[in-house]
């Protein structure tokens, strides 16, 4: 015997159904995840970027998941944001300014992002052998007459920025070093080993990095100092950088107080990402300050 539904009844059901669907939708809309790119793993970028995406995954009601990943730094991650591979990105504020204008690194103009918040200071850490110092400043960097010196990785915000501080300051990287090309990581590994005489590390102290190598060569390295008219020339065209004042004891075996540089890291998201979506990780940024405090001391 065949059963039949009333039509009324028939009708709720497809009603109950449609709403069902709806909510599903909606419900797994709420959770979208969204990229934040960082930078390498022996930096600062990626150990606050995983503290924020871990923040973000512990709140339900923010509504959406955060995954950060490493990268090169910088300028892997402006491509990284103009081909919406990811969403929210940490980056240098020289290379905001170079994106903005096609400038330096950056070719053509790239303004499909906006800035959330600057971030920590993005500190210089110009390393070198201690027997290679003569005044204590950057500009001895000219005088290693060829020596191996890791300028970071290719593509990176610390080759970029580092590139750009040796022209300000009218260093020959091509002649006065041999370059060599590495991470934070394999730069304090190769330094401990003897395989270079130095490396630029920028980023927000304590750096992994160079807690390591300080730990193992303690005063057989020296993080070289800026004088006033160096930050001058190096703030020429760009006026972002200011003197750093690094405390004692920043590093292990760091007995004298260090005067180098810094800029401002900026935290960008896509033009595209609603507005709903930024406000509510500003929020949940600024109401965990002391949290991610915790987790890095650059964030202080």
């Amino acid at each position: 015997m065949r059963y039949s539904l009333p039509r009324s009844r028939l009708i709720l059901i497809c009603l109950l159904f449609n709403f069902l669907l709806t909510t599903c939708s909606e419900r797994a809309g709420e959770r979208r995840t969204y990229v934040l790119t960082t930078g390498t793993t022996g930096g600062t970028f990626y150990p606050v970027g995983v503290a924020l995406s871990t923040l973000v995954s512990a709140e339900e009601e923010v509504g959406f998941s955060l995954t950060a990943i490493s990268s090169a730094g910088s300028m892997e991650n402006l491509k990284l944001l103009r081909d919406n591979q990811a969403q929210f990105g940490l980056i240098l504020g020289i290379f905001a300014a170079w994106a903005y204008d096609g400038e330096g690194p950056i070719r053509s103009p790239q303004r499909n992002f906006r800035s959330i918040s600057a971030m920590w200071p993005n500190v210089e850490h110009f390393v070198l052998r201690s027997d290679l110092v003569t005044n204590g400043t950057i500009s001895d960097l000219a005088n290693l007459q060829g020596e191996r010196y890791s300028i970071g990785m290719r593509n990176s915000g610390a080759e970029q920025t580092g590139i750009y501080i040796f022209d300000a300051l009218g260093i020959d990287y091509n002649e006065d070093l041999s370059i060599a090309y590495m991470g934070y990581g394999p730069s304090a590994n190769a330094l401990q080993d003897g395989n270079i005489v130095g490396m630029n590390v920028p980023a927000g102290p304590p750096v992994t990095a160079i807690t390591r190598a300080y730990a193992l060569l303690g005063d057989r390295m020296t993080i070289l100092n800026f004088s006033e008219e160096e930050i001058n020339a190096v703030n020429a065209q760009f006026p972002l950088w200011s003197l750093y004042h690094m405390n004692p004891g920043t590093y292990p075996l760091q007995e004298k107080p260090i005067t180098t540089a810094y800029s401002p890291n900026v935290f960008v998201v896509r033009d595209d990402v609603s507005e709903d979506i930024v406000y509510n990780l500003t929020k949940l940024l600024w109401d965990n300050l002391a949290t991610l405090q915790e987790i890095h001391g650059a964030t202080k």
